[in-house]
């Protein structure tokens, strides 16, 4: 295997990134370890266009060129993102060329709601979390009301007349449908789609009627949809005249809808630690963050030691919450 020179490296690095990237890179690509010495993979188990999809190359784009070498995203959707991540635990060998993009629900919720062909805590590692979205509760706006109590109350009058689109069964677009139906005292019904945008696309022409969503909030910026709240601890910016559901007495039970970069299980322990490293430096870049924002997300990186106490922590209280709900798909 032919090895990099340090002269090498820190020209892949200028040309790939900022003068910020080239100053960390030393740190993170060793003249010592040839990780990584070719394209690196990034499968991403949803379609082109949603959250995960989107917040995943702001922020492996960056990382990538941080590490001299470019990031090749791979969109294998179905399944509620089962299907790219069997192909990562599955197909894909263990030598830290190939990645995957998880979502809350991969992680932390699918497994207490439908069998899986892998086994999430075993089969695949935590490398990082990059970001977390804002989720619009965007309407149609054809449906009758002008604020949250005007939509619960037409909710009740009509039950199982309002339809709630996900980006799947199982993921936390689709809890969070659930746990409104649950707090709010509600009977919608659940459509989901093999992703978030094209659910996003039914809301907008009526064929549903309500998304709990990061992909409605441009819409919802620009007035194609209602929205009487958002979901988190915090406003989004777009929309600041917006409050959220705990503001209103709703949205107390769940948990944020964030982003991370997993691994199969026996991947090369330092090429886990560069990729973390990388991403880590990646989102401190000040260029990124607007973007992420612009998308209707924030950065929310953890380095792995911490996400993979997110995940176990998080995998307990969706449990615990899917039970006591009594939710199903």
């Amino acid at each position: 295997m032919r090895r990099k020179t340090p002269a090498k490296v820190g020209r892949r690095v200028f040309l790939g990134g900022t003068a910020a990237g080239f100053i960390a890179a030393p740190s993170i690509v060793s003249a010592q370890n040839d990780w990584p010495n070719k394209q690196i993979r990034v499968v991403i188990p949803y379609p082109p266009g949603g959250p995960s999809d989107v917040t995943t190359r702001i922020v492996l784009e960056r990382a990538g060129s941080i590490l001299g070498q470019s990031i090749l995203f791979d969109n294998k959707a179905g399944a509620s993102g089962a299907i790219g991540a069997e192909h990562v635990v599955k197909s894909a060998p263990a030598d830290g060329y190939t990645f995957l993009t998880t979502t809350t629900a991969m992680v932390c919720i699918t497994e207490h709601l439908q069998p899986l062909p892998y086994d999430t805590s075993k089969d695949l590692v935590p490398v990082a979390r990059t970001a977390t979205s804002w989720m619009g509760m965007g309407i149609n706006q054809q449906v009758p009301a002008n604020n949250l109590q005007e939509f619960i109350a037409y909710a009740k009058a009509n039950p199982g007349k309002i339809n709630f689109g996900s980006a799947g069964l199982a993921t936390i677009t689709q809890l969070y449908g659930e746990i409104f139906n649950i707090e709010a005292g509600v009977k919608m019904v659940h459509v989901p789609y093999k992703g978030s945008a094209p659910a996003t696309n039914d809301l907008l022409a009526g064929q549903i009627q309500v998304q709990f969503d990061p992909t409605t909030l441009p819409h919802i910026a620009a007035g194609r949809l209602k929205c009487f709240a958002v979901l988190g601890e915090k406003r989004w910016p777009g929309k600041p005249d917006v409050p959220t559901l705990k503001e209103q007495g709703l949205g107390k039970i769940g948990g944020d809808a964030w982003y991370g970069i997993l691994a199969a299980k026996g991947t090369p322990q330092a090429a886990i630690d560069r990729m973390s490293a990388a991403i880590g430096e990646a989102v401190k870049d000040f260029a990124l963050n607007e973007r992420l924002v612009a998308s209707g997300n924030y950065s929310s990186f953890q380095d792995t030691k911490t996400f993979q106490a997110t995940i176990e922590r998080e995998r307990v209280s969706f449990g615990e919450i899917i039970r006591k709900a009594d939710i199903k798909v």
